[in-house]
């Protein structure tokens, strides 16, 4: 596993042995990020200057390659001991400390978030409905900034509905599928 692009484009990322942390392969990460970049709905700004939220962050390799790629901070939530030292071994290696922020909690029990974030990405286990679960709790505690854009990805038969997010993609890629929402609100706010 590596970043694909930007600054640490070719960093090699560790992950923690076993089957408890489901890093996103390289190639779904590609294709994601393509897509945020070329979509007509996306462009540069959907990741430059962003801050950014990586929640069930496990290694931390969407959150990294969107610092990679421009964005100003990232912040990762994980409950993993074993994913939060890979996830901060993959900080340090990448240079990244100073604009990173990692926080051992549950991500449907975040705490009171500083500043909204622009970019949101939600991996969880699959199978187990923590996408609507953790974008309430998020929402609840202000993560979640007016017309931020989410990327949740879930197994490929899974269903996701976010009343009120506007759907802009949905992906299959292998056992993935990776959706891509609008929050609500205006952006000016």
């Amino acid at each position: 596993m590596r970043i694909i692009a930007g600054r640490h484009r070719g960093r090699r990322l560790e992950a923690p042995p076993g089957e408890a942390t489901r890093p996103t392969a390289d190639r779904v990460r590609q294709a994601l990020f393509d897509m945020l970049w070329h979509a007509p709905w996306g462009g540069r700004t959907t990741i430059q200057d962003q801050l950014v939220l990586d929640a069930f962050a496990g290694t931390g390799a969407l959150g990294l390659e969107a610092l990679s790629r421009g964005a100003d901070h990232a912040t990762f939530l994980e409950t993993g001991r074993i994913a939060l030292a890979a996830l901060r071994a993959n900080i340090a290696a990448c240079g990244e400390e100073a604009r990173t922020a990692v926080l051992a909690t549950d991500a449907t029990r975040p705490p009171r978030a500083m500043v909204p974030c622009g970019l949101i990405f939600l991996d969880p286990p699959y199978g187990k409905g923590l996408v609507p679960r953790a974008v309430a709790a998020l929402e609840k505690a202000g993560w979640i900034g007016a017309a931020a854009i989410l990327v949740a990805e879930t197994g490929e038969q899974e269903a996701l509905d976010l009343p009120g997010f506007e759907r802009l993609a949905a992906r299959a890629h292998g056992a993935a599928m990776l959706h891509v929402l609008r929050a609500p609100g205006d952006p000016g706010c």
